[in-house]
């Protein structure tokens, strides 16, 4: 048996977007949180900025996206989503 990597004929990729709702307070409570958190570990950089990271996460908590979804649309792994989502829970948590 051989695999291919081609598309059967007539398919597309699916995106999902959604619109969430969101207060800016919100997201520069939790981008702030990350940008002391990185400056406390002396972390050089991240792929994203805190405030692209906030919101990724919030809509992995709110909407129960699979990090699988949201892995295409921001070019990051699925393994630094989930990090990422255990970081900023535990930062709230503290």
């Amino acid at each position: 048996m051989t695999k291919t990597k081609e598309r059967a004929e007539g398919t597309c990729p699916l995106v999902y977007e959604c619109r969430l709702p969101l207060s800016t307070r919100t997201v520069t409570h939790l981008a702030g949180l990350l940008r002391c958190h990185l400056k406390a570990i002396r972390s050089r950089w991240r792929v994203l900025p805190p405030g692209r990271i906030a919101v990724i996460v919030l809509a992995v908590l709110r909407h129960d996206q699979r990090l699988a979804d949201m892995v295409g649309a921001n070019n990051v792994s699925e393994s630094t989503i989930r990090r990422w989502r255990d970081e900023l829970i535990a930062l709230l948590a503290a």
